[in-house]
């Protein structure tokens, strides 16, 4: 087995038990599930719009959406989708006229993210099983690329911006919230 399909595994099985599980996070013990969404940056406002698990399941870092120009009638694509709290807001940002598409590779979380879109009543928002070096999603067809906390799990990088080069339109845009480390210690790294 390659060591990315070793990566890929591991983090699927991560983000596999943090949803199934009762009160921890992806990233270890937690006070309450869902508290990181408020961290990240979602207001009241924001978690009020959504169904509740959306919330109690983000693993993010951040609220790429807050920074974005998404309109009405654009398409959306968000890597690594999760349980969908960024397909559920930018779903509403886009409305009736756009559309919005989720990857996962985690069955877990496509299930929950489906389940919370019925739940929101949003018939323009598809998730899609898939990773994000070899996204399926057709050529210059997306407005926005939106991730949040997800590339810095990508064992091929360069391959997923080169996919994200390949999926938006002619004067599309990227908007990324995520970790960037440097000079880590080595125990870290090991981690």
């Amino acid at each position: 087995m390659s060591d990315s399909k070793k990566v890929r595994e591991t983090v699927s099985e991560t983000y596999a038990k943090a949803v199934s599980g009762p009160s921890t996070g992806c990233c270890g013990p937690e006070p309450q599930k869902g508290a990181l969404a408020k961290l990240a940056g979602y207001t009241e406002e924001n978690l009020a719009s959504i169904p509740a698990d959306a919330a109690a399941n983000s693993f993010g870092c951040g609220n790429p959406l807050a920074f974005s120009g998404v309109r009405e009638g654009e398409v959306v694509l968000d890597l690594g989708s999760g349980a969908g709290i960024d397909i559920i807001l930018a779903g509403k940002m886009v409305g009736l006229s756009g559309r919005v598409i989720g990857i996962d590779m985690t069955d877990e979380m496509i299930e929950r993210a489906r389940e919370n879109i019925a739940a929101a009543g949003l018939e323009n928002v598809d998730v899609r099983k898939g990773i994000i070096e070899d996204m399926p999603v057709e050529d210059s067809s997306v407005d926005w690329v939106i991730s949040n906390c997800v590339i810095n799990l990508s064992p091929e990088k360069d391959k997923v911006f080169s996919e994200i080069h390949r999926v938006l339109k002619p004067g599309g845009r990227m908007l990324v919230s995520d970790i960037v480390a440097r000079d880590l210690p080595e125990w870290a790294l090991a981690s």
